[in-house]
């Protein structure tokens, strides 16, 4: 499909979605911003609850793709976990579906697969249809993100982008995230290529950069046109030196989820 010009941006206040209102115009859209609370700077921002739908229709009204990046990002209790995460993902899509817009970039993350075993020496690559295995109620919640968006393709030819995000920061604060690392510019270039690749259905892509050390199989991403450009072996001795490699035997060295298998950081954060 051609480049949306108007794109809804939920979760617009949130680390990733500060990153993206900086980085996402620069490829031409004009982003309608959307979170729960004001945002500085921001005065024409939608400040609204996905669990108002009559909030949600309006706001989509008129944008021709939505990047939905609202949500707990932390593990938190189910009940939150089912307003925020699951109920209000609904009401997004079935917004979109009464008001036409014709696609949803869909923030997944690597915690729908956490208790993968990660790879380890000559091991390959995770690939995009490893059955799904959460860690958490917020990885449970980003599985049934994904079935929904399936479900809204094959029953109302809404196409979604799944991105399984790791971990989208200025720079690596780990060693795991040495491996699931994806710089703020890699994650423009990677939603730009979800927003903007032709029919693409419902495509599940792992986000991350072109890290030396990564786990997962970029070439789904790839096939959008992504094409990362940054790694984040430049930062592996300073965390090495101070961390430590991963150690095997310790559970949360084990699994692509880390920390989230067996001590989750919980929300709010």
């Amino acid at each position: 499909m051609p480049a949306p010009r108007t794109v809804l941006l939920t979760g617009a206040a949130g680390g990733l979605g500060t990153l993206m209102r900086d980085l996402l115009p620069q490829y031409g859209y004009e982003l309608r911003l959307l979170d729960l609370r004001p945002i500085e700077g921001e005065p024409d921002a939608i400040v609204a609850d996905l669990a108002d739908k009559d909030a949600v229709r309006e706001a989509v009204r008129g944008v021709d793709a939505i990047l939905h990046l609202a949500g707990i990002s932390l593990e938190a209790p189910f009940e939150k976990i089912l307003k925020a995460n699951i109920e209000g993902t609904y009401h997004l899509y079935e917004a979109a579906r009464a008001e036409g817009v014709p696609r949803i970039v869909f923030a997944s993350s690597n915690h729908a697969v956490g208790y993968t075993p990660r790879p380890r020496g000559q091991d390959p690559l995770v690939p995009v249809d490893t059955p799904r295995r959460p860690d958490t109620f917020y990885g449970l919640s980003k599985s049934f993100g994904e079935d929904l968006a399936q479900f809204y393709w094959d029953k109302h030819g809404l196409e979604t982008v799944s991105v399984r995000i790791g971990s989208c920061f200025p720079e690596p604060t780990s060693v795991r995230m040495l491996s699931l690392w994806m710089s703020p510019a890699d994650g423009a270039r990677l939603f730009h290529a979800a927003l903007s690749a032709e029919e693409v259905g419902h495509t599940v892509v792992y986000g991350s950069s072109a890290n030396t050390r990564l786990w997962w199989d970029l070439s789904s991403a790839r096939a959008l046109g992504y094409d990362p450009q940054d790694d984040s072996e430049p930062y592996a001795e300073k965390l090495i030196a101070e961390q430590g490699e991963l150690e095997e035997g310790v559970e949360a060295h084990a699994y692509l989820g880390g920390q989230f298998v067996t001590d989750p950081p919980i929300w709010p954060h």
